[in-house]
């Protein structure tokens, strides 16, 4: 069993800046990658960003230039740095993790969401 925790959603304001967090924990032999998808309502879940263990990265077309994935391996943890936000970013953020337990099973997690809503 693998599980991830995320924090760090809330009400912004338009241009102003979120910074989410991911950890995962339990059988963890490796993690090959992380990423962060939202949903709004409505709408069907989006990959917004993702990395590699090696630090490769991918962005949705809609935050280049804006969001920043990070990741640190030590502690099984990624970050999503959000800046300069807009209205249409509000949705629930949900973090992902693709990898193998101790016994070498694969395991895709997700994380329970967190919200970032942003208004004036």
């Amino acid at each position: 069993q693998v599980q991830l925790v995320e924090s760090g959603g809330g009400l912004v304001q338009p241009g102003g800046s979120l910074r989410l967090s991911c950890a995962a924990s339990g059988s963890i032999f490796s993690i090959y990658a992380m990423g962060w998808y939202r949903q709004a309502p409505g709408k069907q879940r989006e990959l917004v960003a993702a990395i590699t263990s090696r630090g490769s990265t991918n962005y949705a077309d809609s935050v280049k230039g804006r969001f920043t994935i990070s990741r640190d391996n030590a502690k099984n943890t990624v970050y999503l740095q959000m800046n300069k936000l807009k209205p249409e970013d509000t949705a629930v953020y949900y973090c992902n993790a693709d990898g193998a337990t101790m016994t070498r099973e694969i395991f895709g997690s997700w994380g329970q969401g967190t919200q970032v809503t942003v208004s004036s």
